[in-house]
């Protein structure tokens, strides 16, 4: 094989590299650079680290030192098969010794390059924990419900899905979301949030799971650079009809068993099974409630029919056989006596339908 002249140095090669040998192209060539001393930038509370003007969840701190040390890392653009090694050494808990190893290919050959840096690592306060602590919010969740009070139950099971949704939308990269405060009142609950984002899709998540409806209202909070400041106001209403309500409803005596984003419940006049859209109840009047039931005895039982003594006139009447009934006459069963008239309920009130 013929060799060739290196220009640079005059040693005879078989190859050239850049118009050079092998050893003068190594001497010229450098396959990565990384600055002897970096700051890794993050958040004393919750570990964050600010990267490129902006404050991102990455890990724990070992990790942060990682990402410090690659993003800074040079490599030479004729480099292929790039394969890098970060070996972090924690000294201190704000110092760092990094060893980088990078292995590659350039002009056929492979190369090898070690280095080694400094990481310091400055605690401060990210944007998300700064506003906490200050009580920031941009949006005010009012947990209400139409025509009545919101039980204790449906108030926790309403910050249960605002801690959840929360916790989700912060993973998501939604760094407002958050709760600031929270306080209830006669009313219902308040509750304040760092993100508009997070009133709205808390309020669609509460919607699908308890069933209601919101709506949206603009305040003006304050003057910025010229520009007006809103804050928003998001009225959650919950609905009106729960578990154990007996309502009146197109002519109809309905016993509620499950109210959300559509509404189940027993025909006590028929017997049969209710299903609607929660949204299509409107007209529907509360007349009673599971707890107002009282027990009449039952005489007998024929068919579809059962014939009790009405506690309050002591005459046998003759009512409707309700669904998931097993009693046998002489036994004690609850009725409920409405406008409409009296009515046997179903045994099982938590059976779901």
């Amino acid at each position: 094989m013929s060799q060739i002249i290196c220009p640079k140095c005059g040693v005879k090669t078989e190859k050239l590299y850049k118009n050079t040998c092998r050893e003068c192209f190594l001497k010229s060539f450098t396959l990565a650079e990384l600055p002897l001393v970096l700051h890794a930038n993050i958040c004393a509370k919750c570990g964050a680290r600010f990267d490129r003007n902006k404050w991102r969840d990455v890990g724990d701190l070992d990790e942060i030192v990682i990402r410090t040390v690659e993003d800074a890392l040079l490599i030479h653009n004729e480099a292929k098969d790039v394969e890098i090694y970060v070996n972090p050494h924690q000294m201190t808990p704000h110092f760092y010794k990094v060893r980088v190893e990078v292995d590659a290919m350039v002009e056929g050959e492979s190369l090898h390059q070690d280095l080694r840096a400094e990481v310091r690592v400055i605690r401060g306060a990210c944007d998300r924990c700064s506003r906490m602590a200050g009580g920031y919010f941009e949006g005010i969740l009012q947990i209400r419900a139409t025509n009545r009070v919101p039980t204790a139950e449906e108030i926790d099971s309403c910050k249960m899905i605002c801690a959840v949704m929360v916790e989700k939308l912060w993973k998501k990269g939604d760094r407002l979301a958050f709760i600031t405060n929270s306080s209830d009142s006669k009313d219902g609950a308040d509750l304040y949030l760092g993100s508009c984002n997070a009133c709205r899709h808390i309020c669609k998540s509460i919607s699908n799971e308890l069933g209601g409806s919101f709506t949206e209202s603009a305040t003006l909070h304050s003057h910025k650079e010229g520009k007006d400041i809103y804050r928003m106001t998001y009225a959650m209403r919950l609905p009106e009809f729960m578990s154990g309500d007996i309502i009146l409803f197109k002519g109809d005596v309905i016993e509620i068993k499950n109210s959300g984003k559509n509404t189940k419940g027993i025909s006590l006049s028929t017997g049969s099974r209710f299903l609607i859209e929660t949204s299509g109840l409107k007209g529907a009047k509360l007349i009673a409630n599971r707890k107002d039931a009282v027990a009449a005895v039952l005489v007998a039982v024929e068919g579809d029919d059962i014939m009790v003594l009405d506690p309050t006139t002591y005459l046998t009447v003759t009512l409707k056989k309700p669904m998931f009934f097993s009693s046998s006459a002489g036994s004690e069963i609850p009725v409920i006596s409405t406008e409409q008239g009296l009515f046997a309920l179903p045994e099982d009130s938590e059976h779901k339908l």
